[in-house]
């Protein structure tokens, strides 16, 4: 009896610890592909990640830009949101910028998932400049067993 359940105990120990380094990795490539160089001239928008017990959302800042040009895609690991923010024609002619904070041209951004979630029920809108993607979490099946039905063939 004691024997099955230091079995247990090590497994379960074994499991956070699975579970605290795949945490840590996803953590690891986030933050080098955030320092990694982006394409000429691209700029990478500020996110807020929040996670709540049924869904987690994305808040990413696209100040001037329409919902034409951005495009979301979602897989099971990474949301990535990119698109063009295009420099608006002054109708006066400028002289010289004398301040120019803002960035235009190609952005993009990736944010990893470490929550399953259901892409089919993603929703994503665009209001005041900020673009907020809500994804809502599913129950992870991994490991959980499912009945296979069997058809009798005569």
């Amino acid at each position: 009896m004691k024997a099955v359940v230091a079995r247990g105990l090590e497994a379960l120990e074994i499991k956070r610890l699975r579970d605290r380094i795949g945490r840590l990795f996803a953590t690891l490539q986030e933050a080098a592909e955030a320092e990694g160089p982006l394409a000429t001239g691209a700029w990478s928008p500020p996110v807020d990640v929040c996670e709540t017990e049924g869904a987690v959302t994305v808040r990413v800042e696209l100040p001037g830009i329409s919902a034409e040009q951005i495009k979301v895609g979602l897989t099971s690991t990474k949301l990535r949101i990119w698109g063009t923010k295009k420099k608006r024609v002054s109708r006066q002619r400028i002289v010289s910028h004398l301040c120019s904070e803002r960035s235009y041209g190609n952005f993009s951004r990736v944010v990893h998932l470490r929550w399953t979630i259901s892409i089919k029920e993603a929703q994503a809108e665009l209001a005041n400049g900020v673009l907020i993607v809500r994804l809502p979490k599913t129950k992870d099946r991994r490991g959980t067993e499912f009945r296979v039905p069997i058809k009798e063939i005569n």
